[in-house]
């Protein structure tokens, strides 16, 4: 890497942490950078497993630094999700680049729509294991078999998924969502590594920088404003990224 090439994972990094903590998109920065830098698709989307790891370590510990955290429910959350991710994982080791399209496509115009939906009364209630059902654990799986495949957006359906069935607040939806990303993230990573798809030293550089805009994000997010952050954020991101692969 060159000195260009690290200023660049640092500076895009910083932005796609702080866009992944408070809402969704921040990979579709980093994966064209490390594509530009040359690593191929598969090992670009390795690679990015890395600085999304430790942008949610990050995200977690400042959370329960705050004092906000559920980890009995995160675990119930997280358990589908990582069972789906690894099954994702491995199909993105073989899949072809255009698949990937297609889903991300259908993913974000349906996370758009949902956002738009008017908003649906909160749940002032301690959020409990016992307020999961099925329907939850069958949606966290086939999120975490996207987040798998592929980690662009992935947060954008976390938040419509948590926020419209469990009707909890976006702040708080964005504390969950940090943590279930990392618990599913770690053995998506190891498919990666398996498969020799992860370049470490890249992936070390970018984590820098979404470490520090992680930083920023869980600030902003338990801001007295927090929830309108995550609402419109998410729906910039969704749209930015349909345009982009629609238009380009």
């Amino acid at each position: 890497m060159t000195a260009l090439d690290v200023m660049a994972l640092l500076a895009l990094g910083s932005i796609a942490g702080f866009i992944n903590v408070l809402s969704a998109g921040g990979s579709m920065l980093t994966l064209p950078l490390l594509m530009l830098l040359g690593l191929p698709p598969q090992v670009a989307n390795g690679t990015n497993r890395v600085a999304i790891i430790l942008q949610s370590t990050t995200a977690v510990a400042g959370f329960k630094r705050l004092g906000h955290g559920n980890l009995r429910v995160s675990l119930h959350l997280a358990v589908p999700a990582v069972l789906g991710s690894l099954l994702g994982a491995w199909i993105a080791t073989w899949v072809a680049d255009a698949i990937f399209e297609v889903v991300l496509i259908a993913a974000m115009i349906g996370a758009s729509v949902f956002m738009l939906l008017p908003q649906p009364k909160v749940d002032t209630n301690p959020l409990t294991p016992e307020r999961l059902g099925p329907v939850i654990y069958a949606a966290m799986f086939l999120i975490g078999v996207y987040g798998g495949f592929i980690q662009v957006g992935v947060g954008a359906l976390f938040i419509v998924v948590l926020y419209r069935m469990l009707r909890i607040d976006l702040r708080q939806v964005n504390v969950f969502k940090v943590s279930i990303i990392l618990l599913y993230t770690v053995p998506a990573l190891m498919v990666f590594a398996i498969n020799d798809q992860v370049r470490w030293g890249v992936g070390l550089v970018l984590a820098a920088g979404n470490i520090t805009g992680a930083f920023v994000a869980v600030k902003v997010n338990l801001s007295e404003k927090g929830a309108q952050w995550v609402k419109w954020i998410t729906l910039f991101m969704a749209g930015a990224i349909l345009v982009r692969l629609v238009f380009y």
